[in-house]
């Protein structure tokens, strides 16, 4: 068919992308956990800021790259965690000349370069498997000059080095003199004031980092020395005993030339890291990429993130697609999360999704959407890894009840507004998000309304995913070639919805069998229905009627696999039980044949031992024992030649296999069905001769020369 123009978004951001797109998804949600995964600022700042790209050239190498992080830690592969803290004081300090890095910024730089030499060093153990992430650190070079540097001048607890500098080590050798002769000097001072009960119980203090003597006011002028305060009610006096002074002011002025020589080291060693500034920049460059890399493994390690196969198409097929915030809520509670199974292609652009309220319509579509919007950020998202996804150039969403009571707009008129917008730059790699499509207004009117809108989407070309109620649109869809009915599953017999989606039809709205669950009057019901076109009803039934069907076929259709399931892994294992007894068989009759031949060789060396005589040449014994060998070795040629025309003659005559039921066929996202059986499926994995076949949601491992091909 022919489709409308496609409008042209420019940039590399995701077209149609703003605030409330980001909160009917609730990628606002998926932004604040990311944030708080983040260790930096700089991380945390991407995190807050982070909005989706359109561009295949910044979205893969961002995918890729947490990819490959993901990788490394399910594997348990040796790979250090960076925690670093930012580098950017230090970087603007060592570009103002002259100026002095502090104690804990060359702490900070000394752990960024262990652990990025770290990093490195287990980039090079892996040979070359993760390329993005050797990429990231492709101009940062590993060496020990930074650490040597740092570790020439600071201890394991990050405190200045006695031997920092000769002069350095000479001052705090002065010091623990002066300080020792300070506390023999205030000992003899304590004992004299004990002696004569001058003292107070506490008997001493601290005053300014001073030592002083806790003298009972009483007694204060009794004893030598300087008043540096009392108690709060005045009874007790603090003195520095005058034995004391001297030393304290020599130990003060020791202090002061150990700071100057300190500042002095430091100037030096901030002069020969300045060197290195580039270095330290690529430091702080990885450490932000990291952290944020590491923040995006981790969400993914909470929702059971992968990376799915990327199309070079428009389009997706999202196969057991979790919604990411709806699993991580539901795993902390231990409860069950139902996937999804959902298709959007050329052949089936637009999936019009009907069914019961509170059956999982709104989830579906919101967890497309989150999970499209999720991926084209560069973050990994919770589906089968066989699962392929295209990128969009914009998605448009109108979700939920929304009103202006600043423009004084209904729900009706702000879904006016949106759609008018929708209609003014949708195009075919757009898609288009529609939650309850075409309610607010008068059911008969606004149900025109939204066909109309719907036909013209889907002239355009658009993608887009639309839960409704009306049946005019459920009809549509089936009219046309490339839109899609799906329902969302209900269980008329316990009343219940099973939160499944499936596609080829569309679904009841359930409205009486809601009614009944939630108390209302069986009579009140029949009244109600009364009141509608007979054809309306019977339709409604006849829906109601083909979902309990599809229900009961599919629990049959689930036992029928287990059964099958079951009974080839007991074939499987009796047929390895089999070939376990018959290789055993084998080699021991080897084995016996074996000994039988070491046995009759060993007689015959024992006759020719026997026949060994000392005494004289035995010419003619070696000539039987050189005949015997060249017999044994005649022999043993003869064997081996007779096994190599076997093998020939059984690899020539054994005759070709060849493809039945078109096997060669068989591809991952192929139709098959089981050759026993009338079950038919979707090949989401091959390995080998394995296929791995997901029948309805059930996953089942197949040879596959027991498949018919059906499809692409």
């Amino acid at each position: 068919m022919k489709h409308a123009k496609q409008h042209t978004f420019h940039g590399e951001w995701l077209g149609g992308f703003d605030e409330q797109v980001a909160e009917d998804l609730e990628f606002d949600v998926i932004q604040a956990l990311l944030a708080s995964y983040c260790h930096g600022e700089s991380a945390t700042e991407r995190a807050e800021k982070l909005r989706p790209w359109r561009t295949r050239k910044r979205i893969i190498p961002a995918l890729e790259t947490t990819a490959e992080l993901r990788t490394i830690r399910q594997e348990g592969i040796p790979f250090p965690r960076v925690a670093c803290d930012e580098l950017l004081r230090e970087i603007r300090m060592l570009k103002v000349r002259d100026s002095v890095l502090d104690e804990a910024g060359f702490l900070r730089i000394l752990d960024a370069s262990k652990t990025l030499n770290a990093l490195l060093e287990a980039l090079q153990a892996s040979a070359g498997r993760f390329p993005r992430l050797e990429g990231l650190v492709e101009d940062v070079e590993w060496t020990e000059e930074l650490t040597d540097a740092i570790e020439s001048v600071f201890d394991a607890k990050g405190e200045v080095r006695a031997d920092a500098s000769n002069l350095l080590v000479s001052i705090r050798g002065e010091m623990t003199r002066v300080r020792r002769a300070i506390n023999r000097a205030f000992m003899r001072a304590v004992k004299v004031g004990q002696e004569k009960g001058w003292l107070a119980d506490t008997t001493e203090g601290f005053i300014n980092e001073r030592r002083v003597l806790a003298v009972n006011s009483t007694h204060k002028r009794k004893l030598s020395g300087t008043v540096l305060g009392q108690s709060n009610n005045g009874s007790i006096t603090f003195i520095e005993p005058g034995a004391c002074m001297p030393l304290n002011a020599e130990f003060e002025m020791l202090k002061d030339d150990e700071r100057k020589e300190i500042l002095r080291i430091l100037r030096d060693l901030t002069q020969r890291i300045r060197h290195h500034l580039p270095l330290i920049r690529a430091y702080q460059r990885v450490i932000v990429e990291l952290d944020w890399t590491q923040a995006k493994v981790r969400l993914a390690g909470e929702c059971g993130g992968h990376l799915p196969l990327l199309r070079k198409t428009t389009g997706f097929h999202m196969i057991q697609a979790y919604h990411p915030l709806l699993r991580i809520q539901n795993s902390a509670s231990g409860r069950h999360t139902e996937p999804q199974t959902v298709e959007l292609s050329d052949r089936g652009r637009m999936l019009v999704i009907s069914g019961p309220n509170a059956g999982g319509k709104s989830i579906t579509l919101k967890t497309v959407g989150l999970l499209q919007v999720m991926l084209q950020s560069g973050l990994l998202i919770p589906v089968h890894p066989n699962s392929e996804v295209g990128f969009f150039d914009a998605v448009l969403t109108d979700i939920g009840d929304n009103q202006s009571i600043e423009n004084q707009l209904s729900t009706y008129s702000y879904r006016l507004n949106r759609m008018r917008g929708f209609l003014e730059v949708s195009g075919r790699t757009s898609l288009l998000l529609l939650d309850e499509f075409g309610t607010g207004s008068d059911p008969e009117l606004g149900g025109a309304l939204a066909e109309v809108f719907f036909e013209e989407l889907y002239e355009r070309g658009c993608f887009g995913v639309i839960t409704t109620h009306y049946a005019n649109i459920k009809t549509r869809a089936a009219q046309l070639d490339e839109a899609l009915n799906g329902s969302m599953r209900f269980d008329r017999e316990s009343l219940e919805p099973l939160y499944k989606l499936d596609v080829g039809q569309p679904g009841s709205s359930f409205t009486f069998e809601v009614a009944e669950i939630n108390g209302i009057h069986r009579s009140l019901i029949e009244r109600a229905k009364a009141k509608l076109d007979h054809r309306r009803v019977k339709l409604d039934d006849l829906l109601t009627a083909l979902e309990r069907e599809k229900n009961q076929l599919t629990k049959l259709t689930d036992r029928q696999l287990r059964k099958e399931l079951e009974v080839q892994q007991l074939k499987t294992a009796l047929e390895r039980k089999q070939a376990a007894l018959e290789t055993k068989a084998a080699t021991q009759q080897e084995i016996a044949d074996e000994q039988n031949v070491a046995l009759t060789r060993g007689k015959r060396m024992q006759q020719f031992i026997d026949r060994w005589n000392a005494q004289s040449k035995n010419k003619e014994l070696l000539e039987d024992v050189r005949k015997y060998l060249a017999v044994e070795r005649a022999r043993q040629e003869d064997a081996a030649a007779l096994a190599a025309a076997k093998r020939a003659a059984a690899k020539t005559s054994a005759p070709k296999r060849r493809p039945k039921h078109h096997v060669e066929r068989i591809q991952v996202g192929s139709k098959v069905r089981l050759r026993n059986g009338n079950e038919r499926g979707e090949v989401v994995a091959i390995k080998g001769d394995d296929v791995t076949v997901l029948f309805g949601q059930m996953r089942m491992r197949v040879e596959r020369h027991k498949l018919t091909w059906l499809a692409h």
